[in-house]
């Protein structure tokens, strides 16, 4: 057991008569030495998830910094194989060759009309 003050002692010793006699402030007390907390105490909400937040706000705009470092100073240009111009002659060449002509690239374009199957 917890080792009581004076005050705690005399007010255990007074516990024993009947509950009528203690006053309110008294009753507390008794409360308070059996227990810490109230329900209402226990139960209520921490600041916790700040923290959390924060922390995990900052991982993220470090990962965002280094994700942008490596962009500028890791990566090398895009390839010249993304432009639209060679994309373009890339197609025509798959088409010419009639690439994968029965379910794909090629069965997917006219080509008495030159368009797109629609």
């Amino acid at each position: 057991m917890l080792s009581l003050s004076a005050s705690q002692k005399a007010l255990k010793e007074k516990e024993k008569s009947p509950w009528s006699s203690l006053s309110i402030d008294e009753k507390v007390e008794l409360y308070r030495i059996k227990f810490n907390e109230s329900f209402a105490e226990m139960n209520r909400s921490t600041n916790e998830w700040k923290t959390i937040v924060g922390t995990a706000m900052f991982f993220i705009g470090f990962t965002a910094l280094v994700l942008m470092w490596e962009k500028r100073y890791v990566y090398g240009p895009i390839p010249h194989t993304f432009e639209e111009d060679w994309i373009a002659m890339q197609t025509k060449r798959m088409l010419d060759m009639k690439v994968s002509p029965i379910q794909g690239f090629s069965a997917k374009w006219d080509y008495d009309r030159n368009e797109w199957k629609k």
